[in-house]
């Protein structure tokens, strides 16, 4: 089995690396083996607190370095991210099953929040603005929140971390990041190059743990001012009501039932590969992978035939694996609710194109599922209303543009959202009437550290990456100048 030359077993805290205060802990195992990887704090409120005094006394100091000096430091934390790519890359797939080469990519993503970010230090600008009267300056500043947190989840445990933390940091912010209880090594490796970045010790803090324990100690304490989530939908509307308590700000990005549009006039290959490329990206366990694939009729024959191919084409089995495309799914449950999924779709008149099975890896777990397209696919099938969270791709027949717009926009969610065409006029119409944060045109992987990241409606609140990730880390000030008239001459 592939190792690394160092796992981390205990929280950063203040700097320093320490115990669970109440001597908890949880394992962490392969989810492609079922194979120990780590034992790891299982944290919880009397952490949370140090956290918190630690990132406050951080605070002052951190928020008043200029902000080229901040981006000094995260450049740093990138270029070491960069350096130890293999090692954080081989953490992850030990921990979620992701193949390497797809985990290795995450890395460099995850470090281009952080380059960004560092960027962004250097320009965070005020305004002046002109006043009714002569006698009077108006100052518009920024500045720093305060006291930050987030909680990621398990499915990208590198790129959640450092799209919450590198605007963070960059806007004078300090954070305590409550890494997902299934992936939290990537996190504390993070926390390693933090500390060797230079970075003050309180400014960034790491505590795997207990998740409503951590939430609940997070939101009911009054000087963090801002929480990060990425999770269910269900989730973040729990937070929303803890977040009352101080009226805390609150960032979400929820859950995503992303629609994926065909039309007649697309070109098929590359809708295919678009397709393929969301679709099966980490198991299809992302919440903007393709989730209904809607194609429309004068074409959907040749591309449910071309998407059966290539994903049976797809190869299947441990992330350290030579060539492989698809890894394990994250834990038992996942399996079982793919598998309810696709039977349900089957008992209600769908037809499996290609897979609708596990596969049997020799020496490994029995979590891994075969690429599956199903055609035929109606409302009223469970695979229409809720995320699968697995690689399985639902194809459903269209007839008109209002029709494809009618069916997209019928969910709760507004995450993400892509549509394939060649008729420019149309790719506009669409775009702008698809109810949903980001879409792909012609681009199954619209994601990139430069761009607002987030949905519309129950798919969540605010925007990460870009200068807009920046806002969420800042807060506007007004300061009105009196000016006092000149003294009289002579």
């Amino acid at each position: 089995m592939q190792t690394v030359d160092r796992i981390q077993d205990k929280a950063l805290i203040g700097g320093e690396w320490v115990p669970a205060r109440s001597g908890r802990t949880f394992e962490v195992r392969n989810p492609s083996t079922d194979a120990l990887i780590a034992t790891v704090p299982d944290g919880g409120a009397e952490d949370v607190a140090l956290a918190i005094d630690a990132a406050s006394a951080a605070l002052p100091a951190w928020r008043a370095l200029p902000g080229i000096e901040r981006s000094k430091k995260l450049r740093t934390l990138y270029d070491l991210m960069i350096r130890d790519a293999d090692r954080l890359a081989t953490l992850m797939t030990l921990e979620l099953g992701k193949p390497y080469a797809e985990a290795r990519g995450e890395v460099v993503y995850a470090a281009g929040f952080i380059e960004w970010s560092a960027e962004e230090a250097k320009r965070i600008y005020g305004e002046t603005v002109q006043a009714f009267v002569p006698d009077k300056r108006l100052l518009v500043l920024r500045q720093a929140i305060g006291v930050t947190a987030s909680i990621t989840p398990w499915n990208f445990p590198a790129a959640m971390i450092a799209r919450k933390m590198g605007p963070a940091l960059a806007a004078g912010c300090t954070m305590i990041a409550k890494p997902a209880s299934k992936t939290p090594l990537t996190a504390l490796a993070m926390g390693e190059l933090v500390i060797e970045a230079g970075i003050p010790a309180g400014v960034f803090s790491v505590i795997p743990g207990r998740a409503k324990e951590i939430a609940e100690a997070l939101l009911s304490d009054g000087r963090v001012r801002a929480l990060s989530f990425t999770g269910s939908t269900e989730v973040g509307k729990e937070l929303m009501v803890l977040a009352a308590q101080h009226v805390t700000k609150l960032g979400l990005e929820l859950g995503g039932h992303a629609p994926f549009l065909v039309f007649d006039d697309a070109n098929i290959d590359l809708a295919v590969a678009g397709a393929l490329g969301s679709k099966y990206r980490n198991a299809g366990q992302t919440c903007i992978c393709a989730n209904r694939i809607y194609v429309q009729s004068g074409i959907h024959d040749r591309f449910v035939a071309a998407l059966a191919e290539k994903s049976a084409s797809l190869k299947v089995g441990d992330g350290f694996g030579e060539g492989i495309n698809i890894g394990p799914l994250v834990d038992d449950r996942a399996v079982v609710k793919v598998e309810e999924h696709v039977a349900d779709a089957v008992a209600k008149g769908a037809t499996v194109a290609v897979g609708g099975h596990r596969l049997a890896i020799e020496g490994h777990a029995d979590r891994f599922y075969a690429p599956t397209v199903l055609s035929g696919v109606t409302r009223g099938m469970k695979i229409m209303e809720e995320e699968t969270f697995g690689p399985v791709a639902p194809v459903i027949r269209f007839d008109t543009e209002s029709e494809a717009i009618r069916l997209a926009n019928d969910t709760p969610y507004g995450l993400a959202a892509y549509l394939y065409t060649r008729d420019a006029s149309r790719l506009i119409r669409v775009a702008e009437a698809l109810e949903y944060g980001i879409v792909g045109a012609n681009d199954g992987l619209p994601s990139t550290p430069q761009v607002p990241f987030g949905g519309f409606k129950e798919s969540g609140l605010g925007r990460e990456g870009g200068k807009w990730g920046m806002d969420e880390y800042l807060e506007t000030k007004i300061v009105s100048w009196g000016i006092e008239p000149a003294p009289a001459e002579g």
